[in-house]
């Protein structure tokens, strides 16, 4: 087992861009609203771009290796997250996903819960996360007055903000904004609203599983601790994945688990994955699947990367 990482899989949006350029020589023509890095979804299945299992389908990967690849807590039948990068350079609609038992009972999917980190953000750029001063009959009234974004919760977002987003939280990306996103392995959606554009919108779906209380704060501002070569700040943990922020500054030492794979997440500078039998640049944008049985390996450089993980 090594490093792996996976060729971009990318997706065109109408609000889409190309600020993906600013780190990225590959992008495919148009405008480009979503990378999936690490994918293993009918919608999008990650092909491996290094070393021996170069080309090789990160579900047919699953299939020959099992829990050596995935960890022995993790099913094989279903890989649980998905990582991608999101670039707004329109904003995105107004939408709220499902919990596993109403996605599983209407969607045969599982729910959405997702966490978002800011990699850029121009001036002003804002996120919506959540309501204020409403409730579900004030809400439903608001989609038939054309009055939703009276009760939207918007705060202007910077390089380095993050937010949980659970699921039955209403949300929205603004415009001009680079996102790194880990989530729930799902695809499913529901628009609240959409700003006018002749899309489907599923108002019905979207009140039956919005949850009107729900807080989601910045987690940017969590403590950080020193370590050797490198900090940590402990972002967010829930009954999905867990998540932190590593600053490498010269060296970061870690072991793979036996329980389950790690997702790093390179979210600004450079620097290299070396294990006992391999080595992988890595580079801003890039997302690195650690196999459960790699054993010991090491990130050299200066890098601010998320690590993830499913529970």
């Amino acid at each position: 087992m090594y490093p792996i990482i996976f060729e971009n899989i990318y997706y065109k949006k109408i609000w889409g861009g190309r600020d993906f350029e600013s780190f990225r020589s590959n992008l495919t023509e148009g405008v480009i609203g979503e990378s999936w890095d690490i994918a293993c979804h009918p919608n999008g299945m990650g092909i491996v771009k290094n070393g021996e299992f170069n080309g090789i389908s990160f579900e047919k990967l699953i299939e020959r290796y099992g829990h050596k690849l995935v960890g022995d807590k993790i099913s094989v039948d279903k890989f649980p997250l998905l990582v991608k990068l999101i670039n707004s350079k329109e904003k995105l609609s107004v939408q709220v996903h499902p919990g596993d038992e109403y996605a599983n009972k209407y969607e045969n999917e599982i729910g959405k819960t997702e966490a978002w980190y800011v990699i850029d953000a121009k001036p002003g750029a804002s996120l919506i996360v959540g309501t204020r001063n409403c409730d579900k009959a004030t809400f439903k009234k608001a989609i038939e007055e054309g009055k939703v974004e009276d009760y939207l919760n918007r705060v202007k977002v910077k390089k380095g903000d993050c937010f949980l987003i659970d699921s039955g939280l209403v949300h929205a990306i603004g415009e001009g904004v680079i996102i790194a996103e880990v989530q729930q392995n799902s695809d499913v959606t529901y628009r609240v609203y959409d700003y006018g554009r002749p899309r489907e919108i599923h108002v019905e779906k979207s009140l039956d599983v919005m949850i009107f209380d729900l807080q989601c704060k910045n987690l940017s501002n969590n403590q950080e601790k020193q370590k050797d070569g490198y900090k940590e700040v402990f972002l967010c943990e829930n009954e999905y994945f867990h998540m932190e922020k590593l600053i490498v500054e010269n060296e970061y030492k870690n072991e793979s688990d036996k329980d389950r794979f790690y997702i790093y997440t390179v979210v600004d500078g450079e620097g290299e994955v070396t294990s006992s039998n391999s080595s992988l640049n890595i580079k801003k944008g890039d997302s690195i699947f650690i196999p459960a049985t790699l054993g010991e390996f090491k990130i050299i450089g200066s890098a601010t990367i998320l690590m993830s993980y499913a529970i």
